[in-house]
């Protein structure tokens, strides 16, 4: 049993001057250059492993002869701090020799290949996948970033080494970037805690996560921080003897019940203590919990027993136990956490764990290295595939490099609720995660034809947020299909990309029909019928190829889709297409159809679309006419935006008209019809108890239903009142019959449609 006083790998200088701590001296430019710089770290490694490490540091020191880094030091002394941070993880002799040269691709020119053959392949995918894109060429530095970033995730779920060199790589430019300009020191702090730190913590590396938010504080909020180390150092001399009175209280308890353990001092970052003194709004007094300790024990037995004599010897604040062994975090990571009230009243937090929990808690999946045969470090090592493979996932849904960038910072969350599937399975789900959530992460199916769902066997919206031990039953139908609304409440990447995902496909795939009806609408004006989409025919074939190069798309689905959302004008393609055949003399009279029955003046240019109500995302409704079965209607085919349907008399679809008369075409009503439709009405009422209820009535007595209703504060105060409501309606006919009905009830003075 021992005591270790606020020790800890690296800590911010201002925690320098903590019992036990000292600080080694730096090396010269010309030691921290030399290989013998890393040697003494790589001691448990084969020796013909480290002769190969040896030949990765040459290779590594030619190509980056002459370059220097911004504050002088030979460029060299980077990687080789890179690599001998690795090493603190064991990890294997190619992940120290990708360390070493993981600048080598990027600045001095060496290839992929050259690489293969000096060190093998997979130390140049390893290389490969830790160099940014910066040949290719991007409109934004910001898409470029995120392509970036996305090669690199994709690289690092394909090998977790990766993710471990770029977080080395990353916290040794952090911990040395004092001589670069306070604009790019802010900027790379930034990056580094909205991305890099999250990362960290994802991945199980708690010392590395720590580190790294208090550098970026460091470098963003450099007063502020220089400010709480003041403080910090005033405290812990404030409260030195309150520190040790507690850890010889807690020694003499564990001595008297015969357990072992071993008691870790430790104290809050500055960071932490600054985003605790944020989020509560405290004032740096008012933060009591700066001190903790951390209790090693055996094994897991011994956790639970440790935690009584805890108890005994203080007492425990109540509502503050938490159980991670039970139910482990996300990352892996599982102690005991118990508050205790010490003898001057101020809350103490303990963490109980075993020795392999430790080693999980503060090296994550690097653990995996460290110990190979421990359980804990394999559980770790699965939580991180588990969630490197969720990457791939959203990158096979999500093409756009910005938008799997904000997919994944949404999936970075800290904090998390764990709950329970009915047959008592346990799930960790961001904070905030709705039932929506919960269903895309039992299965994609689940996610799609989600209708309904119960919490604690009481309905709910889908909406609703998630707590700690909440049960979760999902309601699914076949016919279900996702609703875009779900974007503004989910928050996991994977359900969000899910979700964006089949929203495309399905707009794809309505604005593709939508194209194929008018391009052979417009085909049929030219006299010529749509050659077969599906004719396996070489020359049917040759002439859609031809078509679609011309157009500028890949293939012929792709133009139809284009069509569809009014990209390209389905007149000018089919007169293209007409050309093509005449050019190949395509133009025999079984191609033909009678000229005379579109051979008027009221033929449309693209012929017409015929609306049932089972139109998708390609066909709207305009909202600032509504138009219902029975109105005289056309459509507008907006670039990129599919068909929108006005009235003919509405005077935005007329301002349209006059600004771009070749993007609208024809439209009609279908006798069939799937569905109501909603029509605007505003109601003149006499203001009087019970008003409401009378309308509500005339509106069910004519078989039609109120979907929406507003009425002004306004209104209320005086003897009349306007009203606007919302109705669902079969057609014009049905909305003549409402009005007439309300018309007739006593509280209505007068009704009226709602047009533009």
């Amino acid at each position: 049993m021992g005591f270790r006083s606020f020790a800890a790998s690296r800590l911010p200088a201002a925690l320098s001057g903590l019992p036990g701590l000292r600080t080694p001296a730096e090396p010269t430019a010309a030691e921290a250059a030399s290989f013998d710089a890393l040697l003494h770290r790589l001691n448990y490694l084969p020796k013909a492993d480290i002769k190969r490490v040896r030949e990765a540091y040459k290779f590594a020191d030619e190509a980056h002869l002459g370059q220097f880094r911004a504050s002088g030091e030979p460029y060299i002394t980077h990687p080789i701090a890179v690599a001998g941070i690795c090493a603190e993880w064991r990890l294997d002799a190619q992940a120290i020799m990708a360390a070493l040269m993981h600048d080598a691709m990027e600045d001095c020119g060496v290839t992929k290949t050259e690489l293969i053959e000096r060190f093998e392949a997979p130390t140049a995918e390893l290389v490969d996948g830790l160099t940014k894109l910066d040949k290719l060429q991007f409109s934004t530095k910001e898409e470029s970033q995120a392509e970036s970033f996305r090669k690199m995730l994709l690289a690092m779920a394909r090998d977790v080494r990766v993710i471990l060199i770029k977080l080395a790589d990353r916290l040794h430019n952090m911990r040395t970037m004092e001589a670069m300009a306070a604009i790019k020191r802010r900027r790379i702090a930034r990056e580094t805690l909205d991305i890099y730190a999250p990362i960290a913590h994802r991945l199980g590396l708690n010392q590395i996560y720590r580190e790294l938010q208090d550098l970026s504080f460091q470098h963003i909020n450099p007063w502020r921080h220089a400010a709480l180390s003041k403080a910090i150092s005033r405290a812990r001399g404030n409260r030195r003897d309150l520190v040790s009175r507690i850890e010889k209280d807690v020694l003499k308890a564990f001595e008297g019940s015969q357990y072992k353990a071993e008691i870790d001092g430790r104290e809050k970052t500055i960071y932490s203590i600054y985003k605790k003194m944020k989020d509560k709004h405290l004032s740096f007094a008012q933060v009591s919990d700066i001190f903790g300790f951390r209790v090693v024990v055996a094994d897991l037995p011994h956790c639970y027993l440790s935690l009584g004599v805890l108890h005994q010897l203080y007492k425990p604040q109540p509502g503050r136990f938490k159980d991670y062994i039970a139910i482990p975090k996300p990352n892996g990571y599982q102690s005991l956490h118990t508050t205790l009230v010490s003898p001057l009243g101020t809350p103490v937090e303990f963490q109980i764990r075993t020795e392999a929990m430790h080693m999980v808690a503060e090296k994550g999946v690097a653990a995996h290295w460290l110990y190979k045969d421990s359980g804990g470090a394999h559980s770790a090592q699965q939580m991180g595939a588990r969630w490197l493979q969720s990457l791939i996932e959203i990158q096979d849904e999500t093409r756009d490099a910005n938008e799997f960038l904000e997919h994944v910072k949404i999936d970075l969350f800290p904090d998390a609720v764990y709950v329970f599937t009915p047959k008592s399975k346990i799930m960790a789900l961001p904070k905030g995660a709705t039932p929506v959530d919960f269903a895309y992460a039992i299965h994609s199916d689940v996610g799609d034809h989600c209708v309904a769902a119960q919490i604690n066997g009481e309905a709910v919206p889908l909406r609703t947020e998630l707590r700690s031990g909440d049960v979760i039953e999902i309601v699914t139908a076949a016919g279900a299909r996702p609703n875009p609304a779900w974007l503004s409440f989910v928050r996991t990447g994977r359900a969000r990309s899910k979700i964006r995902h089949f929203l495309k496909n399905l707009e794809q795939d309505e604005s593709r029909d939508l194209g194929e009806k008018m391009l052979s609408q417009a085909l049929r004006a030219e006299g010529l019928a749509l050659p077969s989409l599906d004719d396996e025919d070489s020359t049917a074939a040759h002439q859609w190829l031809q078509l679609a190069r011309w157009a500028g798309n890949r293939h012929v689905d792709e133009l139809l889709v284009e069509i569809g959302l009014g990209r390209k004008i389905a007149t000018i393609v089919a007169k293209k297409l007409a050309r093509i055949l005449a050019e190949q003399g395509q133009r025999p009279d079984a191609v033909m159809l009678s000229m005379g029955r579109f051979a008027t003046d009221d033929a449309p240019a693209q012929g017409q679309v015929t609306l049932d109500g089972s139109e998708g995302a390609s066909v709207r409704l305009a909202s600032c006419c509504r138009p219902i079965p029975g109105d005289e209607v056309k459509g507008y085919l907006g670039r990129g935006e599919g068909l929108l349907v006005h009235t003919a008399d509405c005077q935005v679809g007329r301002k349209l008209f006059a600004r771009d008369s070749e993007h609208w075409i024809a439209v009609h009503w279908a006798e069939e019809l799937t569905r109501p439709f909603e029509a605007a009405v505003s109601l003149l009422l006499n203001n009087g108890k019970g008003v409401l209820a009378q309308v509500a009535a005339a509106v069910s007595a004519a078989e039609a239903d109120i979907t929406h209703i507003l009425m002004s504060d306004e209104s209320q105060q005086r003897e009349t009142a306007e009203m606007n409501l919302l109705l669902s309606v079969r057609d014009r006919l049905h909305l003549a019959d409402v009005l007439r009905t309300l018309k007739r009830s006593p509280a209505v003075l007068r009704v009226w449609r709602v047009k533009p």
